[in-house]
């Protein structure tokens, strides 16, 4: 029973608060610290109306690379050989030469040519050779290369779409190539974002409703979310002004910060409520739920905060994004909830009880629930107990064995999209202008009679490299170690000054195991004396992309692991404890990524979630990572907080782990929920790696919360027992100086 007072918090009933300003500002001036909220968030808002316009898509690439190196040369040496805008043009039915269809060619070939910030690369409307007509005779392409900045391309590329892509009198315009798939992947995630938080929120509020039983209650954590959200929009939109951000760290501020503000909304004011039905008055409540509640959330916070901060090691903006808007989203979080929250709370008084659901009634602080009944059972019986949670964990890992690593291209977007409909047909119809070409590229070459039989040479050794289809060089074509065009015959299309560069044509996918081993052939390929080359493309790519990840990798998983220790260690006093949550989030890890492979890459729900199966990116992983470890940690400081509470309170190991489980489990399975609609929210996108992270974080936080936490958690504390608090005698000074735990001691 919830004892009534006044809303207004007597001054008597402030003395515990002792010297804690923040407390005091809270309890005496909640007006204030509720209108400065919202005073930042209306800022915050203003700033992220239009955040999604200013950031990028793309950020695979790492800068100083070699593929990026040759790829700067070829733009700046031979405009004409790197084109990034692919037009087709056909009448469904047709051919490529009716009349109808070669005058849109015609007129089609003319406006790219004197477009401003457009280089005609070729058309075959203007050099028909087969290269550009598609193998049944049915289309004709249009190359072209966009120049600019990635926003001046992206709006020319609007703007000629706009003008030019139509179906005018039967004959169609599609655009497709690097640009239309960033411009179709920037439109696509603004639609997405749309309909994720349509869907999210109305759910969101219903859980909340059942777990909190009452609409004022339910509504605070729903409301703090919300303006995490702003915050986090806001925080992009000035990093956006200082350095690369990805559009897609914004699915990831919105998912996180919708479920890590429920996450500790809900663990405040549960454990708030807990405190009102056992002491007199408002501050004594809301002062042991800061000192509790609160410093398990800054905890908490710094954990994910710190996982998600690893990603800065990595040299992709796309990485580093995702780790300013989950910091962002976390320092927004934690201050809605340790400082807007018990605003709240103060104002609302016992009107936090208030509209309650009918059949709900409020639930005892002390009971023994079923999560601690079932802790009971597994400290009986941990091996038996575990036994079964780890074999499922196991089996779900299984795929891991035969997964394969890529880049993510145009196949992430939907089968409609017009980018992926002209990729679609380039592979099929078009293969000797596929993307999975190479270019080799020298800077400094030379034009002299010996530099040319020098290039002849090496390109002719070239087009003898396994999977080579043709090698095409100013210095003539090669076919498999044998010249088929004269000397010369490149004319200056390979050549400028001293500059040239060699077109390696392969029917290789560019971003797999195949084109990457390519790419390094290539590479590995001896030169001759006193020749430098750059190989570019995007198989080349993938090598340096891979190369940079597995680099950083280690270091990456190294601060994630010592860190959470560290953290961990202050909150328990216990070595033990960190060790076991590091391997139990390892096991969990495992599982999520076979079940990742076994659904993104063998291709199984394809048909439910609408993707096309694909070779693992070697980016996104290492995402998902951070995420699922940074939350799978948040949940152990919940569990391991309350434990060590109630040991340090005097219980035995067993009675604490039950008394513990019985009282942040419960919040740990709501909360869980929460953050597993906001997380697989994420599954109504229609680009598949933000599936991808969806589905990654949200299993993993369902098997962390339902399966690792309530049975793998006591069973691991039931057989190590007494020395599951234990650490060396230097640590434990360390402990009492500077450790923290939830009981404040």
């Amino acid at each position: 029973m919830v004892n009534r007072t006044n809303k207004t918090v007597p001054r008597s009933a402030t003395t515990s608060v002792g010297g804690n300003r923040l407390l005091r500002l809270i309890l005496h001036q909640p007006r204030a610290v509720i209108a400065a909220a919202v005073l930042l968030t209306v800022i915050a808002g203003v700033l992220g109306v239009g955040a999604v316009a200013h950031l990028k898509v793309g950020g695979y690439d790492v800068e100083q690379s070699e593929s990026i190196r040759g790829r700067e040369v070829l733009a700046e040496k031979f405009p004409n050989s790197n084109p990034n805008l692919v037009v087709l043009v056909d009448r469904p039915g047709g051919r490529v030469d009716d009349p109808d269809v070669t005058a849109a060619g015609r007129s089609l070939t003319r406006r790219f040519a004197l477009a401003a910030g457009v280089i005609l690369v070729g058309s075959y409307w203007d050099t028909p050779v087969a290269e550009l007509r598609a193998k049944d005779g049915g289309s004709g392409m249009i190359l072209v290369r966009v120049t600019g900045n990635d926003d001046q391309k992206a709006k020319r590329i609007r703007e000629l779409h706009d003008t030019l892509a139509a179906d005018g009198g039967g004959v169609r315009v599609r655009f497709g190539g690097l640009l239309q798939a960033n411009n179709d992947m920037d439109a696509q995630v603004k639609a997405d974002l749309t309909t994720s938080e349509t869907v999210v929120i109305p759910l969101t509020l219903g859980l909340l409703l059942f777990v909190f039983g009452t609409v004022v209650a339910a509504g605070v954590p729903l409301l703090i979310g919300v303006s995490a959200i702003i915050g986090a929009l806001g925080v992009l939109r000035v990093l956006s002004v200082l350095t690369d951000v990805s559009v897609f760290s914004v699915n990831l501020a919105t998912a996180l910060g919708l479920g890590l503000a429920v996450d500790y909304s809900l663990l405040f004011v549960s454990r708030y409520r807990d405190e009102r039905r056992r002491r007199p008055d408002i501050a004594a409540a809301l002062t042991v739920t800061m000192r509790t509640a609160g410093r398990t959330i800054l905890f908490s916070a710094a954990t994910v905060a710190v996982a998600l901060s690893c990603l800065l090691v990595f040299d992709q903006y796309l990485l580093r994004s995702f780790a300013y808007a989950g910091v962002a989203v976390v320092g927004v979080t934690v201050l809605g909830a340790t400082v807007v929250v018990p605003a709240l709370l103060v104002l609302l008084g016992d009107r936090i009880e208030k509209w309650p659901l009918p059949g709900r009634r409020a639930r005892s602080g002390h009971a023994v629930g079923r999560w601690g009944r079932l802790a009971a059972v597994v400290l009986r019986y941990p091996v038996a107990t575990a036994m079964p949670v780890v074999m499922v964990l196991l089996v779900l890992g299984a795929p891991l064995l035969h997964v394969r690593f890529g880049l993510a291209d145009e196949r992430v977007l939907p089968a409609q999209a017009e980018s992926r409909q002209v990729a679609d047909q380039l592979r099929e119809q078009f293969p000797a202008t596929a993307d999975g070409s190479l270019s080799v590229v020298a800077k400094q070459w030379g034009s002299s009679r010996e530099a040319t039989y020098e290039l002849a040479d090496y390109a002719q050794r070239l087009s003898g490299v396994a999977g080579v289809r043709r090698v095409d060089s100013a210095a003539g074509s090669f076919v498999h170690g044998a010249p088929v065009e004269r000397l010369g015959a490149g004319g200056t299309r390979f050549q400028y000054a001293d500059a040239t560069w060699l077109s390696v044509l392969t029917d290789a996918e560019p971003y797999s195991a195949r084109g990457a081993d390519l790419a390094r052939a290539v590479r590995a390929l001896p030169v001759p004396a006193g020749r430098t080359v750059l190989v570019t493309g995007q198989s080349a790519q993938l090598v340096d992309v891979t190369a940079s990840v597995t680099d950083r990798a280690p270091l990456a998983f190294a601060l994630i692991a010592l860190s959470s220790l560290f953290l961990l260690f202050l909150l328990t006093g216990s070595v033990v404890l960190p060790l076991q949550a590091l391997v139990l989030n390892l096991l969990t890890l495992v599982s999520v990524f076979g079940a990742m492979v076994w659904v993104f890459q063998d291709g199984h729900l394809q048909t439910l979630l609408g993707f096309t199966p694909s070779t693992q990116s070697v980016v996104f992983p290492i995402l998902v990572f951070c995420i699922t470890f940074g939350l799978s940690m948040d949940y152990e400081v919940f569990v391991l907080a309350r434990i060590t509470e109630q040991h340090n309170a005097g219980m035995a190991v067993g009675p604490a782990v039950i008394q513990g489980m019985s009282h942040s489990a419960r919040v740990i399975s709501a909360a869980a929920a929460v953050l597993c609609v906001s997380f697989l929210g994420l599954l109504t996108s229609r680009v598949s790696f933000i599936q991808y992270m969806g589905l990654g974080a949200g299993l993993a936080v369902l098997l962390d919360a339902y399966l690792v936490r309530p049975i793998l958690v006591p069973a691991f504390i039931g057989l190590t027992g007494r020395w599951t608090w234990w650490a060396p005698a230097p640590l434990r000074a360390l402990h009492q100086r500077y450790g923290l735990s939830e009981s404040g001691r």
